[in-house]
């Protein structure tokens, strides 16, 4: 590989971009603006305002997202779901389950689930 290639993966690496930009992508997506540039600095302006906390970091899913999602993965209807399975979800999403603290047979309710979700989607933004 040329220094040149790795120095350019090196900054990207260093500054999260290529993790940025897919989370930028999925937003563009999920939203589908009329006007993609105009949505896109907004995003950026709300990571912003987010870091310096006068505001709320974009998130992906709304509450009702989240709902679903959960609802899909406890399909028995028991108000719960495995902890392999919220890792699984966290995955899913891209989010970083390294620092889960739970016991295989541990159960995870729905307001555990969203509070988590929440919580880590706050932690995936801040980095940027």
């Amino acid at each position: 590989m040329a220094a040149g290639e790795e120095e350019s993966r090196e900054y990207l690496q260093r500054h999260r971009l290529p993790e940025l930009l897919h989370r930028l992508g999925a937003l563009l997506l999920f939203h589908r603006p009329e006007r993609p540039r105009e949505f896109l600095i907004q995003v950026l302006e709300q990571v912003k305002a987010g870091r310096r906390a006068e505001g709320e970091y974009p998130f992906l899913m709304d509450e009702d997202n989240v709902d679903a999602m959960f609802s899909l993965l406890d399909v028995l209807g028991q108000g719960h779901i495995r902890a392999a399975q919220y890792r699984e979800a966290l995955k899913t999403l891209g989010l970083s389950t390294e620092d889960l603290e739970l016991e295989d047979d541990a159960n995870i309710t729905l307001d555990e689930f969203k509070a988590g979700m929440k919580k880590k989607m706050l932690e995936s933004w801040s980095v940027y």
